[in-house]
């Protein structure tokens, strides 16, 4: 097999080239049809520089007090959610905290349907570069997409339907909104999905996994150790690769995510990698 010369890149690291390789060898022999992708969203499959889509609420349509308090929110929890010192045990009752707080806070403002599409698009939120791409080879060669999301569902569809488009090869499990019959946000629906819970979603229980069982090869995309998590329902997995994207404290995170991930990227605003990866897959046909 050629090398893919974009793990070559100084911002690219590998625990482990040898596996890396062996692993990307398996998914290329096997082709795109015994493969599936799970990805989180915000700053993974979005451009780690703008905003989330909570913080696309905070950007526009909202008062002004609500970006305040969103933002000391935020301000306080998000510390806790990238320090590396601390165990996901240690950290998961303050991200409960965090989300509860911030759905609490966002039901008091009269948010709507109607505003959510001009909310994004009037936002600086966009996608990495090369995600179009992306997006558009996993559904012409039928590969399943997973979006596995702690943040708000009706926004991701937004921000994709506005810069790309949702290809019906793509399956999103995220917090949704619930809307009242006039269209105002009344709350949210089911259970709450936090950066470290994605473990004991109900994907997991439902039949999208096992409706996938020939899909025996993932490549998984997060931006936080949580997201690790996101495919453990799969069945009769022979190969997984895990790509990891450490946009912010580099040193602080890196030794951290390269004994977690298999292929980490840093500081990186595009899926360079992730595509070449999928080329290479489906570069056999």
């Amino acid at each position: 097999m050629e090398k893919i010369d974009e793990l070559n890149r100084s911002n690219v690291h590998m625990r482990d080239k040898e596996y890396v390789m062996k692993v990307i060898m398996k998914m290329v022999n096997d082709g795109p049809d015994k493969l599936q992708v799970c990805s989180d969203f915000d700053e993974t499959i979005t451009n780690y520089k703008g905003p989330g889509t909570f913080n696309v609420l905070e950007e526009g349509g909202l008062p002004e007090d609500y970006k305040e308090k969103a933002t000391k929110i935020k301000d306080k929890y998000l510390p806790i959610e990238m320090d590396p010192n601390l165990s996901i045990e240690e950290k998961i009752p303050h991200m409960i905290e965090w989300w509860t707080q911030g759905h609490d806070l966002l039901v008091k403002y009269a948010l709507s349907k109607e505003m959510l599409h001009n909310m994004v698009a009037n936002s600086t939120a966009r996608l990495r570069d090369g995600c179009g791409e992306f997006f558009e080879k996993l559904h012409k060669f039928h590969i399943p997409l997973l979006i596995f999301s702690a943040g708000v569902g009706d926004i991701i569809r937004e921000i994709i339907s506005q810069h790309s488009t949702f290809y019906d090869n793509m399956h999103l499990v995220s917090n949704e909104l619930d809307f009242d019959e006039n269209g105002r946000m009344i709350g949210f629906k089911g259970e709450m999905i936090h950066v470290f819970n994605k473990n004991e979603n109900a994907v997991h229980e439902s039949d999208y996994f096992s409706n996938l069982s020939h899909c025996t090869n993932i490549i998984l995309m997060g931006d936080s150790i949580g997201d690790l998590q996101m495919a453990n329902g799969a069945e009769n997995v022979e190969a997984k690769l895990t790509v990891g994207f450490l946009n912010t404290r580099v040193a602080d995170s890196l030794e951290l995510f390269k004994s977690k991930y298999d292929v980490v990227i840093c500081e990186d605003e595009s899926l360079d990698i992730p595509n070449a990866i999928v080329n290479k897959i489906i570069g056999t046909l």
